[in-house]
């Protein structure tokens, strides 16, 4: 109680009387004091706000111990009001020596500090560590969608194989008895004719049985019909060896071989799509090669850039078409006579190889489909990226295919489009390419550990 009279006895002059209470020296006095407390008291409130809302900022607490030492000093300002009616000037005292203490204490905190705030990374540095990181994700997503790719691929193509395997034998088995059928077909037609030469007057049961049979029918029709079964099965063994060539199992060695094989192989495959139906007429297949040299490659990788890229052709061609019978049924429906089915092109896949020089082929793929725009143009090779539907596109194939033939063959592949001037891709190939040391898989686990190492460094 004694301490507290002391505090707050005025016993002294007021602080006023030095103003020789002059009003507009005090007031002066006053404003100024009341605002430097009003923004003092202000300041540590919006340092806690940021503390709280902010709890994973370093050294948070010493946003806390800035507060406090603001906070006694505004309490001094205030005082200086008080006192210039009531001259308190213990209690103000007690205020600035507790200021006092307060400053030291921030003073030599912050001193402690500042070699550790000094480590901490500029803007430049968290902006750099921001996009190496972006960047190390990007990679690891992509390596990791590449190696889930190369997996499904491959195994896959083991599938194709065994099936391709299992259906050959067979298939083989039938082809190579089709020619011996045909001979004994013809050897036993040769004798029923023999027979009709020299008895031309069977008896009556042969007779009725020639005629329900129909022989001569037989005779004309049962050559025709061994000829389309030998060119059936012609066609499976056409078709199985395609699938053999498409999925083979060598993504890990580099061959030599053929490119216009490849690109005939994979037409194969999409020949269902190339034939026409009630909804859409034939797509034609320009083909103009020219005279390449066999070129040493991951043949099977190969493939599957040309199989993404005639498939997204052929999808073009498909809306090309259906949009062009849209508006044939829309201006049927308004009477109107301005689009026809003359009017609409020819939907065509030009297929165009030369050889660019001693070390360079070049492969360009066109449609005349309704082309793409530049916005879409500018990020066909990014993952993920597509405008089709859900569920009709993954928007990994032209990735996959860009990875394929710049990263993997030490290629290049380009895209030139308009609208409504159709779509081109360029695909240069060197002849001769670098062989990795490792397999593809090892490669692309390889890369995944390096991406995920990279990410939890700047992480």
């Amino acid at each position: 109680m004694n301490l507290l009279q002391n505090l707050l006895s005025e016993s002294f002059v007021p602080h006023g009387h030095c103003y020789l209470w002059k009003p507009e020296l005090v007031w002066l006095n006053v404003v100024a004091d009341s605002v430097i407390f009003l923004a003092y008291f202000s300041i540590p409130l919006q340092l806690l706000y940021i503390v709280k809302k902010r709890g994973d900022l370093p050294f948070n607490w010493i946003f806390c111990l800035f507060g406090s030492f603001i906070l006694a000093c505004g309490t001094g300002h205030l005082l200086d009001v008080w006192t210039l009616w009531h001259p308190t000037y213990w209690l103000s005292s007690s205020v600035k020596a507790i200021t006092a203490i307060v400053s030291i204490g921030t003073t030599f905190t912050l001193i402690t500090l500042i070699p550790k705030i000094l480590l901490l990374p500029s803007t430049n540095e968290l902006k750099q560590a921001k996009e190496t990181a972006e960047t190390a994700l990007a990679n690891f997503q992509q390596t990791q969608n590449h190696l889930i790719q190369f997996e499904k691929m491959s195994s896959l193509g083991q599938l194709v194989a065994g099936v391709a395997h299992e259906i050959n034998n067979p298939v083989n088995f039938i082809y190579g008895n089709i020619n011996h059928i045909k001979s004994y077909a013809q050897e036993l037609i040769d004798v029923v004719n023999l027979y009709q030469s020299h008895y031309p007057e069977p008896v009556a049961a042969i007779d009725d049985r020639l005629e329900e049979i129909d022989l001569d029918f037989i005779t004309s029709d049962l050559p025709k019909v061994l000829s389309s079964m030998q060119i059936g099965a012609d066609r499976i063994r056409q078709i199985v060896l395609s699938l053999r060539n498409f999925s083979r199992l060598d993504q890990a060695e580099m061959k030599v071989v053929d490119i216009h094989e490849g690109i005939d192989n994979t037409l194969l495959i999409l020949q269902n799509r190339l034939k026409g139906n009630g909804e859409h007429p034939d797509i034609q297949v320009i083909k103009q090669y020219g005279k390449l040299p066999a070129i040493e490659c991951y043949s099977g990788q190969l493939n599957q850039v040309f199989m993404n890229i005639l498939g997204n052709a052929l999808d073009a061609l498909e809306e090309r078409i259906q949009s062009a019978a849209l508006s044939i049924q829309n201006a049927e429906s308004q009477a109107q006579s301005s689009i026809s089915n003359s009017q609409i092109p020819s939907p065509t896949i030009q297929i165009h190889t030369e050889t660019l020089n001693s070390e360079k082929i070049l492969i360009v793929i066109k449609d005349n489909g309704d082309g793409i725009p530049e916005s879409v143009r500018s990020r066909l090779f990014d993952p993920f990226f597509t405008t089709k539907p859900i569920g009709k596109g993954t928007g990994l194939g032209l990735s996959i295919s860009y990875q394929i033939v710049v990263d993997k063959h030490h290629g290049s592949i380009t895209c030139l489009s308009e609208p409504g001037k159709g779509t081109e891709f360029h695909i240069q190939l060197p002849i001769r390419s670098k062989p990795l040391t490792t397999t593809t898989s090892q490669v692309l686990v390889q890369q995944c550990q390096t991406a995920t190492n990279c990410a939890h460094t700047v992480h």
